[in-house]
């Protein structure tokens, strides 16, 4: 269901009569209450009824598109759960989603699909793509021909983006190297097993992990990084190859998706009581974590980030483009066996 006035009132705690004041900007409402409201709106993602409008995207109906990782990667099967959901709850006003996908990490394969999708007629553009600067100049290109951008789950911040709708990925590393360091005080040489080196919050993620051992005056080494694509196999086989030939590695830092793969090449070896440090609830994930082989991931509300980044583009152009959104950044969650 669409957020109403009332539902925001009764999480304020006041009016509909206060909370329709503060939303069209009226006067007589205490600058903090008002300032209360206007966040809880945002966070709730509430969509002015602005009849005209309404009627307006009804005769000339709004398309979004969403470019997303290659279907392999199954941390985005909720990432679409929560854009379906967005667009059941918008359908009245006229709005359909398309998603389509880009096959794997390659900068020129991302900048043909967003140029793709700039001259098919959408109305607006969710993408989680790579950040570089061949993939920021085609963003620029495709909002300068009128197509807004909103990024999810990893940002491009230097592409005139409208707002981002995803993780603190520095955040989340810095639970994940907080949460190691109260059950171990041994010395890591870690392996670190990232999708892409492009790839924003994968990088992020990364650096927030170390300065939260750092942190922790947590004594390491990393031996080496792998770049695993986001994809299993490949996962598996550079890190069966890389254990086999660093045996002191004592802990897997899995910073993106390749779980599965890395996992099984540990089992493969047989090697004991790694740390092994995963993110998110994919199946693979919650069958290591009750295995035992892995003790906690961290998850970064992926429903969420498909539901706000298309309530966030329906949002700007109900408003013309007048008020630019604020980032929309998903909660940091420790799951362990006792609550995924």
């Amino acid at each position: 269901m669409a957020v109403t006035i009332k539902d925001i009132a009764e999480k304020a705690g006041v009016s509909r009569g206060t909370v329709d004041r503060v939303l069209h900007n009226r006067p007589g409402v205490n600058p903090e209450v008002a300032k209360r409201v206007k966040a809880l709106a945002d966070e709730m993602g509430f969509i002015p009824n602005k009849a005209g409008k309404i009627l307006a995207a009804r005769k000339q109906p709004i398309k979004f598109v969403c470019l997303l990782p290659g279907k392999a990667n199954l941390f985005f099967d909720e990432v679409i759960q929560g854009i379906r959901r967005a667009e059941s709850e918008l359908s009245d006003y006229g709005v359909t989603v398309d998603i389509k996908y880009v096959k794997d990490y390659s900068p020129q394969n991302h900048v043909k699909a967003i140029t793709k999708v700039t001259t098919t007629g959408y109305s607006g553009l969710c993408i989680a793509t790579l950040d570089t600067p061949e993939v920021q100049l085609a963003i620029h290109q495709a909002i300068e021909n009128g197509l807004p951008v909103v990024s999810v789950n990893t940002d491009i911040p230097d592409s005139g983006r409208i707002c981002y709708v995803g993780t603190d990925y520095s955040r989340s590393g810095k639970t994940a190297a907080g949460m190691l360091s109260l059950t171990t005080n041994d010395e890591l040489n870690i392996l670190v097993i990232t999708g892409s080196y492009n790839v924003r919050g994968h990088k992020e993620r990364i650096k927030g992990f170390l300065s939260g051992l750092d942190t922790h005056n947590l004594s390491y080494n990393v031996t080496g990084t792998i770049e695993a694509q986001d994809d299993d196999e490949c996962a598996y086989q550079k890190t069966l190859e890389f254990l086999k030939e660093h045996t002191t590695v004592n802990c897997l830092f899995i910073a993106a998706a390749g779980c599965a793969g890395a996992c099984r090449a540990v089992k493969k070896l047989n090697r004991k009581g790694l740390h092994i440090i995963a993110f998110d609830e994919v199946p693979a994930i919650k069958d290591y974590i009750h295995d035992g082989l892995i003790k906690f991931t961290i998850s970064q509300e992926p429903q969420m980030q498909g539901y706000m980044s298309i309530n966030r583009l329906f949002s700007w152009l109900m408003e013309e483009g007048k008020r630019k959104p604020d980032d929309y950044i998903t909660n940091t969650i420790i799951k362990i066996a006792e609550n995924i």
